[in-house]
């Protein structure tokens, strides 16, 4: 019985210039994704139909998607065949094979001029947040008149002039709010142009056991160390609020 080529598994095949080999980041962790390069063309096959068809890949620069029939190379949704499949390519993993540099990072504060230069933009999904950011000179007064049960699940930490608070439920100050993806704290409402960087930056960036990454909406961020929260109370925030006045 003849095979019907409505069954058949479709394999992916795409080029990019190597000019722009540092785009590939956004999707160095697709570890089903293999690359080889020949001359100034960098070769990529083993994509899912997802893949084929995610953000990450439609946004990569004069990226060509191809599809491979018997040997040849169609273009989607094509009749006619582009080129032949190219062949004594050395295939690698697409993880090991990139070796991704980030320029000097921030790792003091929001503000410097050295940035890690990462893109966040508006998100079509909406995420829970939990984790709040405040000016003190703004809630110093709201937050003595707080009962106690809504202080229990909170932790804290000062940022320069600012609070950060997480836990669920938050607390109703004004502030910026933010949601958590791969121990990144991101401004709500954002998200990471090339959502597969997270984890990446996680390895490049976090050194600290259970730390987490607060970012700005200009793509800089801050290392904060777990140990360093502490249970939030009011008596907490008031020996914190008078050793500022001392110092």
């Amino acid at each position: 019985m003849a095979e019907n080529p409505s069954k058949r598994l479709k394999e992916f095949w795409a080029e990019i210039p190597r000019a722009d080999e540092d785009f590939l980041g956004s999707i160095r962790d697709w570890k089903n994704v293999q690359i080889a390069v020949d001359e100034d063309t960098i070769w990529l096959k083993g994509f899912t139909d997802e893949q084929a068809e995610a953000p990450e890949t439609q946004q990569l620069p004069d990226f060509i998607l191809y599809e491979l029939r018997e040997g040849l190379l169609f273009r989607k949704e094509a009749l006619v065949p582009s080129k032949k499949m190219r062949t004594a390519l050395l295939w690698i993993p697409i993880d090991k094979a990139l070796q991704l540099t980030f320029p000097p990072s921030n790792q003091n504060y929001f503000g410097i001029q050295e940035k890690v230069q990462v893109s966040v933009k508006e998100s079509n999904e909406e995420q829970p947040v939990i984790a709040l950011l405040s000016n003190i000179a703004d809630i110093k007064e709201s937050i003595a008149a707080l009962p106690k049960f809504k202080l229990e699940k909170i932790k804290w930490i000062i940022l320069g002039d600012k609070a950060l608070f997480m836990g669920i439920p938050l607390l109703s100050f004004p502030g910026k709010t933010y949601w958590t993806k791969d121990r990144h704290l991101l401004p709500a409402g954002l998200d990471f142009e090339f959502k597969n960087l997270s984890t990446l930056l996680q390895q490049k960036y976090n050194k600290e056991p259970e730390g987490w990454l607060l970012w700005d909406e200009n793509g800089n961020y801050l290392l904060i160390k777990e140990t360093d929260f502490r249970p939030l109370s009011l008596s907490s925030f008031r020996l914190t609020e008078k050793s500022r006045e001392w110092n």
